[in-house]
């Protein structure tokens, strides 16, 4: 089992979890982001972590190429 696979695993739980208890999705993302980033800043400098979210945000777009994906 891959580290992908635990985290889908583990996020579609909480989506369920979410959507039997009424809990609105956003909220349940909003909080997992949260304590992604406390738990990455444990070992991680805030730089690196600003860093590694940002590459996120600048490539979230499904329909755009990676930088480095260019032919």
């Amino acid at each position: 089992m891959s580290a992908t696979d635990i985290a889908k695993s583990h996020f579609a739980a909480a989506m369920a979890e979410a959507q039997a208890a009424g809990v609105d999705h956003d909220g349940v993302c909003r909080s997992l982001l949260g304590l992604l980033v406390s738990k990455y800043l444990e070992t991680r400098s805030a730089a690196d972590v600003q860093s590694e979210l940002r590459f996120v945000a600048d490539n979230c777009d499904p329909d755009t190429d990676f930088m480095f994906m260019r032919p």
